[in-house]
């Protein structure tokens, strides 16, 4: 058997401010599309496992301890049930209380089982009159045994429901906001005397802070007493009952100074009151909050922190001044501690959701695209009380955000590309990293972001370490040139050792407004314009995700044109001298391939006909003599090339369904196909030589790159189902293969198998492979 390992996964998160939770320890799960992946913040994408149905919106850790125990190659679903009729919105977990809500305008409360097999059960459901929920929040009620749960609705309000034994009453409705309410957060169990702080944050772009805490009635004075204080206590209750939450006249809302009371069971079956007031209103994001989340408070001096996420694509950390409060009046002001992200406002829809880690010296979020931002404070544990932090960003995560449909090496095999339908190419490559033992190991991250197109991107190819050609949902191929701060940052990070050529290799490339083409920036003020100040200490790190999409871009050198329709297949030859383009097709007269070559860039021949419908997968022979051509009428066709040119060779219909990839052996002497049709061919001599059955249809193909000295062979086979299977034979008969490997989408002399899919996802596996005895 020939073993395999995961080295490398880069996935996104998804589009909603609950796809995501951390652990105490550090250990994030978030949702990707419809699987679920695992992150240690301090290293890498552990683990991806699948989800099925829709997208994976709602995360939440239900106990640290699980995370410890148990490895991260055997996690698997333990109870899964249907619970409300409309998509699930929101989630919150308290104990073992789990509180969900749907837009079916439903809220239900389950209890976690104690044990795997018994399932979640519901214990109540509350069904909302007007809206749906969209955030909800649970906190234990301090002095009490009692739960509070806060629901934030598209009617503006927050509704209030107290709860024992797993009953909950409504208890007071919160008005104030101007827009739905995306999210809220209670506050870490307070000290004595301290009031439970509610969080809500809106679409309205403002963040409101409620004190709950304990409210002992009134006593009034007997007579011949001070009547002071009997004085203050009816002027309140009288401005309480006049100041109610109404519309004003220029349809904005006013702040309510009104106290809610709230009357719940204490641990002692007693009746205990519980007011509700707004303490405090947050002003400071330009566009809707999008998450709020509060800081692990390491000791009791600690300043409470909140931190909230905004689609203006800022990150602002809130805490309450230490100068500027009155001791007197009971009043709390709170300021912008920290604002990170980006200037000028909803950048890419800036930022779904946000976390703390390590104990709240991390910062992290992530953005519309799914990749993460991360600051660390570097202020000791001793000084989290202090107001002055120094906050630096580091590395995060990264992954496309929509299937990958392309994934090639460099010729070296340095670092690889990737295309996918978010309209973006991306270079990953593994960087040596010193360990705490002080050894080395290589860990690989997105290097750079070449090219951010306006169209799906279909297929992308190296022609030289410092050139590539892609294809997007259009008519034309665009060739693209690295730019000089990439050979120095793939230079510094130990990546590759790149030779930049001679001439005047341009610094950068932007691309202009409302353009799709790269443009090369030599001029340095211009690109300290678009990168920021020109200096070489960002080329000798990795490059962030807010650096991504603008820093790294390379400039486009060439178009080529010819198809009729939008392209749909790439291939470069072996020697770099050719590249073969195919489109969409329903029609012989553009069902063809044509020939270009590098160095002109000019059609070679006439293009290749003879398919019927789109053709779908290109291959050049090892030797570049020969090309074969796969496509949805299910047959497969090579061309010979012939003086300048390619003829037609031979043809043949080997499959019931579409074709869907092809690939050579490296000796030349054998290709393969993948066909829906659950098969997967070898042929020699142009004729089939072995049909292989598979349990789900065909997608990819690969031959592993073998010694010539070999006495076997070996190919990769994708599958629909997500699996990668791995078959061998003997070189001298390509008759008899049997499976080796199934590389499964979540299992762990050498080989690097890189692959991508309609998951999102782009994985690679380091894959030992064993000649047969």
């Amino acid at each position: 058997m020939s073993p395999a390992e995961l080295v490398y996964t880069a996935a996104s998160t998804n589009r909603y401010f609950q796809a995501a939770s951390i652990s105490p320890d550090g250990l994030v799960a978030f949702g990707s599309g419809k699987l679920v992946a695992l992150w240690d913040a301090k290293v890498r994408i552990l683990k991806v496992w699948k989800k099925d149905g829709s997208q994976a919106c709602l995360l939440h850790v239900l106990s640290h301890n699980t995370f410890n125990d148990m490895p991260h190659s055997q996690w698997r679903i333990a109870s899964s049930q249907q619970a409300h009729t409309g998509g699930v919105s929101t989630l919150a977990l308290q104990g073992r209380y789990a509180v969900t809500g749907a837009s079916d305008s439903a809220v239900k409360v389950w209890l976690a089982p104690e044990k795997e097999s018994d399932g979640f059960k519901e214990l109540q459901t509350i069904t909302l009159k007007k809206g749906f929920p969209i955030a909800l929040a649970l906190a234990v009620l301090s002095g009490t045994e009692s739960l509070l749960l806060a629901i934030g609705s598209t009617d503006r309000n927050i509704h209030l429901w107290t709860g024992s034994d797993g009953t909950f009453v409504q208890a007071a409705i919160l008005s104030g906001h101007e827009d739905w309410v995306k999210s809220l957060a209670f506050s870490p169990p307070p000290n004595d005397g301290e009031p439970l702080i509610l969080a809500s944050g809106s679409q309205d772009a403002t963040v409101r802070l409620w004190n709950v805490e304990a409210f002992t009635k009134p006593n009034f004075a007997p007579s011949g007493s001070s009547t002071s204080n009997v004085t203050d206590e009816l002027l309140d209750a009288f401005e309480a009952s006049l100041v109610n939450m109404e519309d004003a006249e220029d349809g904005g809302r006013q702040i309510s100074l009104k106290r809610h009371i709230m009357t719940v069971k204490s641990s002692q079956n007693n009746s205990q009151l519980f007011s509700v007031t707004f303490d405090a209103l947050l002003i400071g994001h330009e566009a809707g909050v999008t998450s709020l989340s509060w800081r692990p408070q390491e000791s009791h001096e600690s300043l409470p922190t909140l931190l909230s996420t905004s689609t203006d694509s800022s990150l602002i950390l809130w805490s309450p001044s230490t100068i500027l409060t009155s001791s007197t009046d009971g009043t709390t002001l709170w300021i912008n501690r920290q604002r990170f992200g980006d200037i000028g406002g909803q950048r890419l829809g800036g930022f779904v959701g946000g976390l703390w880690a390590r104990g709240g010296s991390d910062v992290m979020a992530w953005g519309w695209n799914g990749g993460w931002r991360r600051w660390r404070c570097e202020s000791s544990e001793s000084d989290q009380a202090s107001t002055l932090e120094d906050w630096t960003e580091i590395g995060a995560i990264t992954g496309h955000r929509a299937p990958v449909r392309s994934v090639a090496w460099s010729p070296g095999g340095e670092y690889l590309i990737s295309a996918s339908l978010d309209q973006t190419t991306r270079i990953h490559g593994a960087i040596p990293t010193e360990r705490p033992d002080g050894t080395s190991v290589s860990v690989w991250h997105e290097i750079a972001r070449p090219q951010v197109h306006g169209y799906d991107l279909i297929g992308a190819a190296f022609l030289d370490p410092l050139r590539f050609v892609s294809i997007a949902d259009e008519k034309v191929a665009r060739v693209f040139e690295a730019p000089r701060e990439f050979v120095e940052a793939v230079g510094n990070l130990r990546v590759a050792s790149l030779d930049p050529g001679e001439g005047n290799r341009p610094r950068a490339a932007a691309v202009p407004p409302l353009g799709l083409s790269n443009k090369a920036l030599t001029d340095v003020s211009a690109v300290a314009e678009v990168n920021g100040d020109a200096d070489d200490s960002r080329t000798r790190r990795r490059p962030f995700e807010g650096e991504l999409a603008a820093a790294t871009l390379w400039p486009e050198v060439e178009k080529v044109f010819g198809h009729g329709y939008e392209s749909i297949a790439l291939a470069v030859s072996n020697n770099k001298k050719y590249i073969a383009t195919a489109c969409k097709a329903t029609s012989a007269e553009h069902a063809v391939v044509r020939v270009y070559s590098t160095q002109t860039w000019q059609p070679i021949g006439q293009p290749l006909a003879g398919h019927n419908l789109t053709v779908t997968q290109i291959a050049f022979s090892p030797d570049d003599t020969l090309i074969l051509s796969v496509s949805r009428d299910r047959t497969w066709r090579l061309f010979e090339k012939s003086e300048d040119r390619y003829v037609p060779l031979a043809a043949n219909r080997s499959h019931g369904r579409i074709i869907w990839d092809c690939a050579w052996a490296p000796d030349g002497a054998v290709f393969a196909t993948a066909s829906r049709d659950k098969t997967h061919v070898e042929s020699k001599a142009w004729a089939a030589v072995a049909t292989i059955q598979m349990k789900s249809a065909a997608t990819a193909v690969a031959f592993a790159p073998v010694a010539s000295d070999s006495r076997s062979r070996t190919v990769a086979i994708g599958l629909e189902s997500g699996e990668i299977l791995l078959y061998a034979a003997p070189r001298d008969d390509p008759s008899q293969w049997s499976c080796t490997l199934t590389v499964d989408k979540c299992e762990q002399g050498e080989h690097q198998l890189a692959s991508c899919g309609e998951d999102g996802t782009l994985k690679l596996s380091t894959v030992h492979i064993v000649d047969p005895e």
